[in-house]
C-alpha cells in the first residue's frame, strides 16, 4: 500500500463498479446466511445451499466466502454489529445525566434484539457451532460492544457521583482484586474494584435473563408477563451495579 492510499482523499474515493458488485454480493450472502441460520441452525449452515438461493453455482460463492467457517464469522460480525448499533442508539436516546435510564435502555435493547433475532442471538450466545472457532482478531471488537457500552454507562455514573458501593459488599480476594484493577486500568475507569466486580455480575445476569427468555428456559406457562419479570430483574440489577433507584 502506498502512502497516498492512506490519505483522507484516498479513503473517500468512490468504490469501483467491481468493488460495489463484490460488496453487494457479500451482503446478499450474509443476508441469505442469516435466513438459513434461522431455518436450519448453525450446525446445518451450508454454502452450497446459500449459493442455490443466490442463483449461482457453489464455486462462484467460494470466490467471495471461502468456507462455512468464514460465513459463520461474517454472520457473527454482522449480528454483533447490529446488536451493538441498537444498544448504542437506545443509550444515546436517553439524556447523558440519566445514568439509571441509560442502563435500563441498554438492557431493554439487548432483550428486544434477542427476541426479534433468536437465531442470531443463539449464534452469539448459545451453543457453539460444531467444529467452529471464532477468530478472536476479527470478532472480539464487535463482540465486546455491549459490555463496553455498559462500562461507559457505569463509569459516567461513577464520575458524576451517582454510583455507590452498596452496604454489605464482600471483601475481594487478592487475585480477583488484581484482575479487577487491571480492567480498571485498561479502560481508564473511575469505578472502584468492588463496583467493577458488580458490573461483571450485572453483565452476566443481563444476558442470562435474556437467554432464559429467548431459549424458553422458564417454560411456556410459568410467567404470563415475561416483560414485567425482565423489568423487575433489570431494576434489581441497576441496584446491584450501584445506580440510584428510578422513580416508579
Amino acid at each position: 500500500m502506498t502512502e497516498a492510499s492512506n490519505t483522507p482523499a484516498a479513503a473517500a474515493r468512490p468504490l469501483t463498479p467491481r468493488q460495489r458488485a463484490r460488496t453487494q454480493t457479500v451482503a446478499d450472502i450474509v443476508r441469505l446466511g442469516r435466513q438459513h441460520l434461522a431455518t436450519h441452525g448453525a450446525a446445518a449452515l451450508s454454502l452450497r445451499a446459500v449459493a442455490r438461493d443466490l442463483g449461482v453455482v457453489s464455486s462462484a460463492v467460494y470466490r467471495y466466502v471461502e468456507s462455512r467457517d468464514e460465513l459463520l464469522t461474517l454472520l457473527l460480525i454482522d449480528a454483533f454489529g447490529e446488536l451493538g448499533d441498537e444498544v448504542d442508539a437506545a443509550v444515546a436516546a436517553v439524556p447523558e445525566d440519566d445514568h439509571a435510564g441509560r442502563f435500563m435502555a441498554l438492557g431493554r435493547a439487548v432483550r428486544a434484539w434477542g427476541l426479534r433475532e433468536p437465531a442470531s442471538y443463539a449464534l452469539l450466545f448459545g451453543s457453539p457451532a460444531p467444529g467452529y472457532n471464532a477468530p478472536a482478531e476479527r470478532t472480539t471488537g464487535p463482540g465486546t460492544r455491549v459490555i463496553v457500552a455498559l462500562i461507559g454507562v457505569l463509569d459516567a455514573a461513577s464520575r458524576a457521583g451517582q454510583l455507590a458501593v452498596p452496604r454489605g459488599s464482600a471483601e475481594l480476594a487478592s487475585t480477583l482484586a488484581a484482575d479487577l484493577a487491571a480492567i480498571r486500568s485498561e479502560y481508564g475507569l473511575a469505578i472502584p474494584e468492588e463496583l467493577v466486580a458488580r458490573g461483571v455480575l450485572v453483565w452476566s445476569s443481563l444476558f442470562g435473563a435474556v437467554s432464559f427468555e429467548v431459549f424458553n428456559q422458564y417454560g411456556a406457562d410459568t410467567f404470563k408477563a415475561p416483560e414485567e419479570l425482565f423489568e423487575h430483574h433489570l431494576a434489581l440489577l441497576a441496584g446491584v451495579a450501584g445506580l440510584p433507584a428510578q422513580p416508579s
